[in-house]
């Protein structure tokens, strides 16, 4: 395929996803917007409708500037996904219940709807194993990519053995599969040494990356960066949902637990299209130091305001016999003046503890700063700026040159 070829295929796509999503987003919110909370919708739309039209762009990008980087066709893999998939899901909601001998073509449908996730999971899997230069870390790895598309082709081969298959749709269609060998137990512990071999591969692709990430020059470490960073933001999301009981639930919390969770999952073609694109690449040090110092305060600051509510409402209890509205106004002046001092603390506190070296070189600058004022001894600030340099930028050789009141006259320290 040629690159003018590529390049057309690729935002062929993205014009294709762009106006799916506007539809189909359209349709659905306009079919629940009468009867779902504003942040349910929201989440939605985070889902069925940006995400896609991001995956799609980041996709398009890479296929365009660097169109030997296989990453920019893995990203399409999902987007292909929900150009069909959606259609064929609705489809089978619609006419597969009303009949009683599914033809040809509904089976070919509900055996796809069986397996279309692994188009969501593996490329995930060798996002981890080609990041972010389209290649295994070195050629021995190639095994890992062999023994993923493998793997994925034995599960589509399951999925069309059971006596039964059951769609996971909201009207749990099931339909008798004429070839089908495999009995319902059968079927479940295949599917459980599967998953056990999936989560290998996964552990395997996740070690590839750290071998990459032990190997790369500095640009390399900064793109594995980005993508680390949104996988993380991505777990913790998913994650801290289900545990918390936050995750799926038709409740305030489980409403803004899906917006997260659709950032989250907008977080990685975005991140993806950062590192390898290279734009902002160096930035990732400042957003990792800001999500963790409002990341922190946040949760901070949520612990203090409840927890202060809770208590002053317990001490009018017990004073007056009764609730008062005077806890919340006294928690929220209490958060107000908290926040900066609440927010220098905890930013020194992440800057001692994970940005040592950073932290070190201000405190070096800032000493350094006040003997300058005071310091009348040539020789010896010369001296203390050399160590400054060294401390702050370890650099392998240190020269100072200082123009001399003479033209046959130098000074050189090193």
């Amino acid at each position: 395929m040629s690159r003018r070829t590529a390049v057309w295929l690729a935002w062929s796509l993205y014009g294709l996803v762009i106006c799916l999503s506007i539809i189909w987003s359209g349709v659905g919110l306009l079919g629940q917007g009468g009867s779902r909370n504003a942040l349910y919708l929201a989440g939605e739309a985070l889902i069925s409708g940006v995400a896609p039209v991001v995956f799609a762009i980041v996709a398009a990008l890479i296929v365009s500037r660097q169109p030997r980087n296989t990453l920019g066709w893995v990203l399409m893999v999902p987007v292909g996904l929900y150009v069909v998939g959606g259609p064929i899901t609705s489809y089978i909601e619609r006419f597969a219940p009303s009949s009683s001998e599914p033809t040809v073509p509904i089976l070919l449908m509900v055996w796809f709807n069986n397996w279309n996730w692994l188009l969501l999971i593996f490329p995930l899997l060798f996002i981890l194993l080609l990041f972010p230069n389209g290649q295994p870390p070195t050629p021995r790895w190639r095994w890992v990519g062999v023994a993923a598309i493998a793997w994925a082709a034995l599960f589509v081969l399951l999925a069309a053995l059971p006596q039964q298959i059951t769609v996971a749709t909201t009207t749990n269609v099931v339909v008798d599969n004429p070839i089908g060998v495999l009995g319902k137990d059968t079927v479940e512990r295949l599917v459980s040494v599967w998953i056990v071999g999936l989560l290998t591969l996964a552990m395997a692709c996740a070690v590839a990356l750290f071998v990459r990430y032990r190997r790369a020059n500095a640009t390399e470490r900064e793109q594995i960066k980005w993508l680390l960073y949104a996988c993380a933001m991505f777990l913790v999301v998913y994650v801290g949902g289900f545990p918390s009981a936050l995750g799926g639930t038709s409740s305030l919390g489980g409403y803004i637990w899906g917006v997260f969770f659709g950032l989250s999952v907008i977080a990685l073609p975005t991140a993806i299209g950062i590192a390898i694109l290279k734009y902002r690449l160096y930035d990732i040090d400042v957003v990792i130091n800001r999500t963790l110092v409002y990341g922190s305060l946040t949760a901070t600051l949520i612990a203090l305001y409840f927890g202060g509510i809770f208590l002053l409402q317990r001490i009018f209890v017990l004073l007056s016999g009764q609730q008062s509205t005077l806890a919340v106004v006294a928690s929220t002046l209490l958060i107000a003046a908290m926040f900066n001092p609440l927010r220098r603390r905890i930013h020194s506190f992440i800057d001692r503890r994970f940005y040592r070296r950073k932290y070190d070189a201000a405190k070096t600058l800032e000493e350094f700063s006040t003997k300058l004022r005071d310091e009348t001894d040539l020789e010896a600030l010369n001296d203390e700026l050399v160590g400054v340099v060294k401390d702050t930028m370890q650099p392998a050789h240190v020269s100072l040159w200082l123009r001399p009141e003479t033209a046959s006259e130098g000074q050189q320290a090193d």
